[in-house]
């Protein structure tokens, strides 16, 4: 298990090189031992045709956060990749501001299982759009591979 001071820079240094986030504008917001969560702001640009959050930002965004939440739990020198997901898409995405929260559910030392929701952050209670489990792989000696 990595300590806490181990993955805190690791996660943020590997958020800040990930193009897909800083393209959609999506901020890193915290980091805890077996959880993170991504925020991002409401633009046009990341909508489908009816004005919502498009299924394929909020996919990539849970799918960021779930794979950071196992960062938490490895060695600063394994690496992780998603090797399969599935979501489900509860309630159009529209609002101010959403949260993608990326929880371990299982941890393990080669594979890692992750469970993240997202929400519609504005007025009244936060609301819960989709959900996501994950399958996460973690890589050992790939220098290919880092980050």
């Amino acid at each position: 298990m990595a300590e806490q001071t181990d993955f805190r820079e690791r996660i943020e240094a590997s958020f800040a090189s990930q193009g897909a986030m800083a393209l959609i504008g999506a901020e890193l917001t915290r980091i805890e031992h077996g959880s993170v969560e991504i925020e991002l702001s409401y633009r046009p640009e990341l909508t489908q045709q009816h004005g919502f959050l498009h299924a394929g930002v909020i996919s990539a965004a849970l799918d960021s956060a779930c794979t950071y939440a196992a960062y938490t739990m490895i060695e600063p020198e394994t690496s992780i990749l998603t090797i399969e997901f599935k979501v489900n898409l509860m309630s159009p995405g529209k609002a101010p501001r959403f949260l993608f929260r990326g929880e371990i559910t299982k941890p393990g030392s080669n594979i890692i299982v992750a469970d993240g929701r997202a929400y519609a952050l504005g007025d009244g209670p936060a609301k819960l759009i989709a959900s996501m489990t994950g399958t996460k792989m973690a890589l050992r000696g790939r220098e290919d591979i880092r980050g």
